[in-house]
């Protein structure tokens, strides 16, 4: 049985690697990006399961699995995730995903839930999928989660001025503010916290 996991996290990506080798798994292939996976199955796509984590680079929320859902239609993708929301593993399934599984979940339940995705069945933990998506409590000004918004469309500081009738400069300091308040390295960043927090699904 050949398995492919994607995680950019070395320790984790290890961890569950050796612990499926020695669950029976013998042929797992690792890498720690979209597009190490996708020279991994150009040079050969004959795995029972892929294994993608959904915080990796490459990923850009659903869109790597996507991607690599529509390039090779007959390999089952699962997400693994550690961070990812109720409704993102949900969304997940829907495009076609065979499964999700939390990091959070005990070693040998891991190794279960790939046993039962590769026999072709979808898993879906039940009281992860049924946690309530509320709304969390962002700390943010109405003003500064506009410029957030438009941080996660791709917009420049011009466009987000412009939209919300502001100028450039005022969006420059919203935008510092949000990283302060974020703990963001930079606005692409502090884009990716919010969608990985589900605050604009």
């Amino acid at each position: 049985m050949k398995l492919l996991l994607a995680d950019d996290h070395d320790l984790v990506r290890d961890s569950v690697a050796a612990y499926l080798r020695n669950e029976g798994f013998e042929e797992v292939t690792t890498s720690s990006s979209v597009d190490q996976t996708i020279e991994i199955l150009q040079a050969d796509s004959a795995f029972d399961l892929i294994l993608l984590d959904y915080q990796m680079p490459g990923m850009n929320g659903l869109k790597g699995l996507e991607q690599l859902l529509n390039d090779y239609p007959g390999v089952p993708i699962a997400i693994i995730s550690g961070a990812a929301s109720a409704e993102v593993a949900r969304r997940a399934i829907e495009c076609g995903a065979v499964g999700f599984v939390p990091k959070s979940l005990p070693a040998k339940s891991i190794a279960g839930a790939v046993h039962i995705m590769v026999s072709g069945t979808v898993f879906a933990p039940f009281e992860f999928m049924s946690q309530k998506e509320a709304k969390p409590e962002t700390g943010l000004t109405s003003r500064e989660t506009e410029v957030l918004r438009g941080l996660c469309e791709g917009k420049a500081n011009k466009e987000i001025a412009l939209d919300l009738g502001l100028s450039e400069v005022t969006i420059k300091l919203h935008v510092r503010t949000l990283g302060r308040k974020l703990e963001a390295r930079n606005r692409t960043h502090a884009a990716m916290i919010a969608r990985e927090m589900g605050w604009f699904d």
